[in-house]
């Protein structure tokens, strides 16, 4: 049962480093310090924002425009901390 508890911690914590690379590759696609272009740097553009998409796309239609700031990954992240923390807390109990 321990070893349940490891993947799912493994897989939250991962999917948070793609929230966090697919947010700097926008910030640095946004501000034209990587080549678009680049077939490489499209490829891997594409693929983090196709892993996050669903979930960010999910918490945007709940929240309310900020004009052009987008907190959805931040509010992501929170819930995966929370999520991993519950985690951490209540396993021990349902063993």
């Amino acid at each position: 049962m321990n070893s349940i508890f490891l993947l799912i911690d493994a897989i939250l914590d991962l999917y948070s480093w793609v929230i966090i690379i697919t947010v700097v590759l926008s910030w640095l696609s946004s501000l034209n310090i990587i080549n678009n272009s680049n077939q490489f740097v499209r490829m891997f553009h594409e693929a983090s924002w196709r892993l996050t998409e669903p979930l960010l796309g999910r918490i945007r239609s709940f929240l309310p425009s900020f004009g052009g700031l987008d907190i959805s990954p931040i509010i992501a992240l929170l819930a995966i901390y929370f999520l991993r923390s519950l985690l951490r807390e209540y396993w021990p109990l349902v063993l």
